[in-house]
């Protein structure tokens, strides 16, 4: 980008969690991209947004936004998840670019939707599958792709803490329309990460339940996804586990992974931790991976391997980059609407019992 070239406008539906936490600060720490108006009626984040950003723009409704065509080139969605495709389709009717928190949309169908409108329209749709980012992750595929570990045919990946009290709100609600629990939340990155590794996705078969209230949105949940090379995916998020570690453990003929511990980016940037400071993403030392290979006589030997950085802050600078023409997109839509299609098919299989069969294969670009 030009010295010249005027900064892209950058309009934030949400303040909460995924607004103020997690984009606010990555956009801020991107030359280029400039915050200059935030959506939220809510007075606490309001009153936050103005400290955090003195002299913004504040809008207490998504209308009030969507009035101002002219005054934004890039639309960034990270309010409640039933916004994110209503928000979408408008902004990209505006003729704005769009980042959108995951979930995409409520289904594989309306994720296509935004898909082709944003096409029509000549604009750019970025979904933000930030964990594909996380130092633990980029490890793992690091290891499978360059240790003599054979062919991986089993992966388990969790996300799982325990939160003893529902907070109230629409993650907890049971309301389909509402669009909560973890097979959309927490679901979203498992699948799009156990994509990445192992590759297309051919078949799923998924519980999901309420353990902590009846009546809730499901809190505990796993997919079990078969691959189209024959690996096999076990998928595990809840909000009612004690215990959240390995977070990765990763089989293979000759050897295999396992990552106990969890990427530190999301504590940082709740830290206030900037994401251009000269460590980000850097892990400590005493954080590492597990990688098992055999030596000549075929022994198993056991190792720890340091973690590469993290890079979530990578994600907005290529966001930039493709909506300028100098790069191509961080994350393809198509990817998104693949994983759309295995969390349609896992939300099937909860509801009938039965194993639910993917045709063409979930694949990523």
């Amino acid at each position: 980008m030009g010295l010249m070239s005027p900064d892209l406008r950058v309009v934030l539906f949400g303040y909460g969690l995924a607004g103020r936490v997690f984009h606010s600060p990555l956009i801020s720490a991107t030359p280029g991209l400039r915050i200059t108006g935030i959506v939220t009626a809510d007075e606490e984040r309001r009153a936050q947004a103005l400290q955090d950003h003195p002299g913004i723009r504040l809008f207490a409704t998504s209308e009030e936004a969507l009035a101002k065509i002219d005054e934004f080139d890039l639309a960034v969605i990270a309010g409640a998840n039933v916004t994110h495709f209503p928000l979408a389709m408008a902004s990209v009717a505006n003729g704005w670019s769009v980042v959108v928190d995951k979930p995409l949309a409520p289904s594989a169908e309306r994720a296509q939707e935004i898909l082709e409108a944003a096409e029509a329209a000549g604009v750019q749709v970025h979904p933000f599958q930030n964990r594909r980012w996380d130092s633990d992750f980029l490890t793992l595929r690091a290891l499978v792709e360059n240790e003599p570990i054979g062919t991986p045919h089993r992966f388990e990946s969790r996300i799982e803490r325990l939160r003893i009290s529902p907070r109230g709100s629409w993650r907890e609600s049971a309301d389909p329309a509402d669009l909560g629990g973890v097979l959309l939340d927490f679901g979203a990155h498992l699948v799009d990460q156990a994509i990445e590794l192992l590759g297309p996705i051919v078949e799923v078969r998924a519980w999901a339940r309420s353990v902590r209230y009846a009546g809730l949105a499901p809190d505990d949940m796993a997919i079990t996804a078969f691959h189209e090379n024959g690996a096999v995916s076990e998928l595990i998020g809840s909000q009612a586990a004690a215990f959240g570690e390995p977070r990765y453990t990763l089989f293979a003929t000759r050897g295999g992974v396992r990552v106990v511990g969890s990427d530190t980016q999301e504590a940082a940037l709740r830290a206030g931790i900037s994401a251009n400071s000269a460590d980000w993403g850097v892990e400590a030392a005493d954080f590492t991976a597990t990688v098992v290979t055999p030596n000549e006589s075929e022994e198993l030997i056991s190792r720890e391997v340091a973690l590469v950085r993290g890079r979530w802050n990578e994600y907005y600078p290529s966001v930039r980059d493709s909506i300028l023409g100098h790069g191509l997109p961080p994350v393809p839509v198509t990817d998104v609407v693949a994983n759309m299609r295995v969390l349609d098919a896992a939300a099937q299989s909860a509801r009938t019992g039965e194993t639910a069969r993917l045709s063409p294969p979930a694949a990523h670009e």
